[in-house]
């Protein structure tokens, strides 16, 4: 009675709903969070080492640096990484990288073709299980240009997938009331997937006179149609589905970037309430993007007392002591806001574990130094019950693709791959035994 209950009126993810099914079929989440332009590197007998990213030590007796004091309590739930990296981007400019954060693809030439990011992978297997096949944000929005691209997710044909950047829009979209009746929505997405059906249909005789080059734009044009052709056939499916009902009062839904934290902090609310809601399965949200001179979010710092945009830390935090300090906070700052996020999946009971446990949370950027395209600072978090064991600093070979970590995460999300672009294998020192 109370699985028909939930249907009828968008209820969450109930345990009595899967009281009988094993933990492998309760819902797995992926979350990849990105941040820019590196953070601080120092030797230990350099001034200001306290302040350096990665931990002293290594394996389970690290020791954890100011920057990431906030993750103390969740030690058990995370392994820092450290030497990985996407070989293509060893290639590019350092400025280039975040684009291929999650495709671990090489942009090269005038068209800077991107491929698939591994987010999308997971939505185009298992999307149609919730009403969005994946939820994209960043602090700028939209597609941004290509190597200073403003999202993380890529289609299958490479093409930038837009992000939204404001809470309220996001929230609306999640858990708003339709004003529109349900007659009227449900012919509105029958006149669109028809037209889009003439569009595609037109299509197949103009792609037979056209050259290669234009058939190549052309596919790629298509190839949005088809996207969008899933989107109005998922939305029909879900429209007699009310959304769920969520209290919004303790949410800072005008927060923009005047406000950075307060942003930060409720962009991280609205993802843990997509998951615990089972609204999608896939989120990216990308903390800036390496256009300092316009981003959004390289003005952040500022407001935030610091003297400096995100670039111009980046760039201070190789100069002297002063300028690893102030990079180290800002450092200490997101790492705050993550540990927020976590805490509050992990306090967050989903069957015999929690949210946190059904959920991995990949988080870090695509530079270690300022512009270096090598050792990656990166840090993956849950997924206890989906086959990750944690409680580590793991120190790896730099010639190690981070595609295998991927190879690792989309096997145990129910993604099966052998291979992710450069891939070599997967990285068992994650995975439990």
């Amino acid at each position: 009675m109370l699985q028909g209950c939930g249907a009828a009126i968008g209820l969450p993810f109930l345990e009595c709903m899967a009281q009988d099914a094993s933990a492998t079929e309760r819902p797995k989440r992926f979350c990849g969070v990105y941040f820019p332009y590196g953070v601080v590197i120092r030797k230990e007998d350099e001034a200001a080492a306290e302040w350096n990213w990665f931990p002293k030590g290594s394996g389970a007796e690290y020791e954890l640096t100011p920057a990431h004091q906030s993750l103390e309590s969740l030690r058990g739930d995370l392994t820092i990484l450290g030497g990985l990296s996407h070989p293509n981007g060893r290639k590019m400019d350092g400025h280039d990288t975040a684009d291929t954060w999650l495709t671990a693809y090489e942009l090269k030439g005038g068209r800077l073709v991107n491929s698939v990011s591994m987010d999308q992978l997971i939505a185009m297997k298992h999307g149609d299980k919730t009403r969005f096949s994946s939820l994209v944000m960043s602090t700028d929005g939209g597609v941004g240009e290509p190597t200073r691209s403003s999202t993380l997710s890529f289609s299958r044909t490479g093409q930038p997938i837009p992000a939204m950047n404001k809470p309220r829009m996001i929230f609306d979209r999640l858990f708003g009331k339709d004003t529109q009746s349900l007659q009227k929505q449900t012919q509105q997405l029958r006149n669109s997937a028809s037209m889009l059906d003439l569009t595609l249909e037109h299509s197949k005789s103009l792609q037979r006179r056209l050259g290669k080059l234009d058939q190549q734009k052309l596919e790629e044009y298509l190839e949005s149609m088809r996207q969008i052709e899933k989107r109005v056939a998922q939305s029909e499916r879900w429209l007699h589905v009310p959304k769920p009902q969520i209290n919004a009062t303790d949410l800072h839904l005008d927060a923009d970037d005047t406000t950075p934290g307060e942003l930060i902090r409720t962009m991280y609310d609205l993802i843990y309430l997509a998951f615990q809601t089972d609204s999608t399965r896939t989120v990216t949200y990308q903390l800036g993007n390496m256009n300092g001179a316009t981003s959004i979010a390289g003005k952040f710092p500022q407001l935030l007392g610091f003297a400096d945009k995100i670039h111009a830390l980046a760039h201070g935090a190789r100069k002297g002591e002063q300028g690893a300090e102030n990079l180290g906070k800002w450092d200490q700052f997101l790492t705050e806001q993550l540990a927020y996020f976590l805490t509050r999946l992990k306090n967050t009971q989903e069957g015999d574990g929690n949210l946190l446990d059904h959920t991995m949370v990949l988080y870090g950027s695509s530079n270690s130094h300022t512009h270096v395209n090598t050792n990656y600072p990166l840090i993956l978090s849950g997924g206890d019950r989906l086959g990750l064991k944690h409680g580590q600093f793991l120190q790896l070979e730099e010639d190690i693709p981070l595609s295998n970590l991927f190879v690792t995460m989309l096997n145990r999300l129910d993604t099966p791959v052998d291979r992710f672009v450069d891939s070599t294998s997967e990285i068992a020192q994650v995975v439990s035994s």
